[in-house]
């Protein structure tokens, strides 16, 4: 039987920070949990072409801040930053009562993305290119930026097949079992005439030591009390 886990979830706490960074009562967490979900989606959607990897969403008392991560964040931030703006207005729409703040930052090494390696494969297999020539590229580009493994699945009617199937590449080393491994992990979907094809990518990293990463997770923490508390003050 299979005993399988999201990579990033796996490691929540102990080398991987979460996206979403907030307290709420148990009365609010759902409301609040479906607005994150609500900006995420409305984000994702209308800015697609600019390749978005991650958006964390930090809530600090009556203040939102929302960071995106993206390959073009030039596409997000707009013309003298209009966009932002017009973003900003969308989201304080959503969660009335906030302040909101949007920033956009810049993907360094895109080709070692999971998420953006994904959605690239799925926008290929849409336009038909083959699902292998597509998954052997993606591959040769993130050993090249340095990834230290990198494994890529591909699952349905591949090619128009009258049965669904899996085909996967695995190239270099990929320990999922160990928690101080930094692997990156994305998921996309290739909407084609014959059925839907996902893809799945992981991308390791190498190894992280826990000490640094709580470190780093510890003084994001005290940032944020001390906002919170400067918050109420004034």
């Amino acid at each position: 039987m299979g005993q399988k886990t999201h990579p990033i979830g796996f490691r929540l706490g102990y080398i991987k920070s979460w996206d979403s960074k907030w307290f709420a009562p148990k009365k609010d967490y759902a409301k609040t949990l479906h607005e994150d979900l609500k900006i995420k989606e409305y984000i994702r959607k209308r800015y697609k072409v600019a390749g978005i990897a991650s958006i964390e969403i930090e809530r600090i008392v009556d203040k939102i801040k929302v960071k995106i991560y993206a390959a073009r964040p030039a596409i997000i931030i707009g013309r003298k930053g209009q966009e932002v703006e017009y973003l900003k207005r969308v989201i304080e729409k959503m969660v009335p009562g906030k302040e909101v703040i949007v920033s956009a930052g810049e993907v360094k090494v895109p080709e070692r993305n999971a998420q953006l390696i994904a959605e690239d494969i799925a926008l290929q297999i849409e336009r038909r290119v083959s699902h292998r020539r597509a998954m052997k590229k993606a591959i040769d580009n993130a050993l090249k930026a340095g990834a230290e493994g990198v494994k890529i699945q591909v699952k349905g009617r591949i090619g128009g097949a009258e049965l669904a199937r899996k085909e996967w590449f695995l190239v270099g080393r990929m320990p999922l079992q160990t928690l101080r491994a930094d692997i990156d992990y994305g998921f996309a979907t290739a909407k084609t005439k014959y059925g839907i094809i996902s893809v799945k990518v992981w991308i390791f990293n190498g190894e992280v030591t826990p000490k640094d990463r709580k470190e780093e997770i510890k003084k994001n923490v005290e940032r944020m009390l001390s906002e919170a508390t400067k918050e109420e003050v004034s």
